[in-house]
């Protein structure tokens, strides 16, 4: 793989602090010359975290090998029958070890406001902190019995904590612990990924976290199978389990069928069809996701 780095001290000491170790010279700097193969480094999760469009995989966000410095922007909108749900975030990624992302949900509740009582086009917001650390594998390289192993840490604010608590929700913020493995089988362009999430969530922590009579975390799981048909292109499907903690509103799992289009190393797009179930008493949540990533 061709290598990166990156010039900063400052970078670099925080690596040399976490154990990294930047094979290439400050002198021998592109930037934004990203080393990865195509498409490996995942795209945004709604929490814009690295991985499938729903789940969080043991990826690494950017396009940067372990000698150097990457970064992500992305875009998400999710078009459901009763809501609209957008969001839209930064990642960081430090020599393919380090992941560091914030991500911003909107979910508009249009008609649906009103017959809440909280008013038409009413829109919950939440902020999503997130870190993420590659503990051991690769996804490409190395045995190919032995995943990337990834663990991470999702801080969630909702920026509506009256209604989150009149819905039944104990908290209006909280904390995720992830545990993933990824692997790219290459010989048979097959990626596949496991995820333990010990969460709180209620709708992944837009209707707060956990309830009176559900206040503990509970254990929740996400897996993803993708497969590339060609070089520039991933089909794959996904499913998330969900807590179900809150009295007046049944909450589903998720689950998505999805496309990502390479168009430059840069730039992914990526279309899928998503169940989200039952959202705040409204069912049969169906529709489309269209995201777009910018990664260097």
């Amino acid at each position: 793989m061709d290598q990166l780095a990156f010039p900063a001290l400052g970078i670099l000491g925080f690596a040399c602090a976490c154990g990294l170790s930047p094979s290439a010279h400050a002198q021998d700097v592109d930037i934004l010359d990203g080393g990865k193969l195509l498409l490996t480094n995942g795209i945004s999760t709604i929490e814009g975290t690295s991985g499938g469009g729903l789940a969080t995989w043991g990826t690494i966000a950017g396009r940067e090998t372990d000698a150097g410095v990457g970064l992500s922007g992305h875009a998400t909108l999710v078009e459901l029958p009763d809501y609209g749900w957008t969001s839209y975030g930064t990642s960081v990624g430090l020599f393919d070890r380090v992941e560091l992302s914030y991500a911003h949900q909107n979910l508009d509740t249009r008609d649906v406001g009103t017959a809440l009582g909280l008013g038409k086009g009413y829109t919950l917001d939440q902020d999503v902190f997130a870190a993420k650390l590659r503990v051991a594998g690769d996804l490409v390289y190395g045995d190919p019995m032995l995943p990337q192993i990834a663990i991470g840490i999702e801080h969630k604010r909702s920026r509506d904590a009256a209604v989150v608590k009149a819905v039944g929700a104990a908290e209006s913020k909280g904390t995720d612990f992830t545990l993933s493995a990824t692997k790219l089988f290459l010989s048979y362009s097959l990626l596949v990924n496991a995820t333990a999430r010990l969460t709180k969530a209620n709708q992944g922590g837009l209707l707060g976290f956990g309830s009176a009579a559900n206040p503990d975390y509970a254990m929740q799981f996400e897996g993803s199978v993708a497969y590339q048909p060609f070089r520039r292109a991933v089909i794959g499907a996904e499913y998330r389990t969900k807590p179900d903690n809150l009295a007046i509103a049944r909450e589903d799992d998720w689950w998505d069928v999805f496309a990502a289009y390479a168009v430059t190393r840069n730039l992914t797009v990526t279309v899928a069809y998503v169940d989200l179930g039952s959202i705040a008493t409204f069912d049969d949540q169906r529709g489309g996701l269209l995201s777009a990533q910018l990664a260097f």
